[in-house]
């Protein structure tokens, strides 16, 4: 498949293709005239990549799991970022609930509605920082 191919099928634009192949992540078999071509597994390494990304994993982490061809070697501790992702959803739930309420709160104003002042408050403090700080108790 040529570099178009790839990036239609993958959704990947051609620009972070080039980008991939300059990191290491994915090769190219040669190429045709000026255009890259690639065998059909490079999809297969893609859809690894993109799932590495969803999962906050740094592309240097990734190209270490995807290694320079073969099967990929998952490093199972990387994985244990599951507990940071339940973290982080448990500060955006919170985050969410927190707004959905500020929407709907029937107070005069926001600064007079207890719920909205704790929110502004866990926010200064951070709590809602992707960082990693503690999730906000529900509000």
């Amino acid at each position: 498949m040529d570099i178009s191919q790839v990036a239609k099928r993958s959704g990947v634009p051609a620009s972070t293709l080039r980008y991939y192949e300059e990191r290491g992540l994915i090769r190219s078999l040669g190429r045709h005239g000026i255009r890259r071509q690639f065998g059909a597994e490079v999809l297969e390494r893609l859809a690894l990549i993109a799932l590495g990304r969803s999962a906050g994993l740094s592309l240097d982490e990734i190209g270490s799991m995807l290694g320079t061809g073969g099967d990929p070697l998952i490093d199972r501790e990387l994985l244990r970022r599951a507990e940071e992702l339940e973290s982080t959803i448990l500060r955006m739930q919170a985050m969410r609930d927190g707004l959905r309420h500020a929407a709907n709160c029937t107070a005069p104003s926001h600064m007079e509605c207890p719920k909205f002042r704790r929110l502004m408050k866990a926010a200064a403090a951070g709590v809602f920082d992707p960082q990693g700080k503690p999730p906000l108790p529900r509000i």
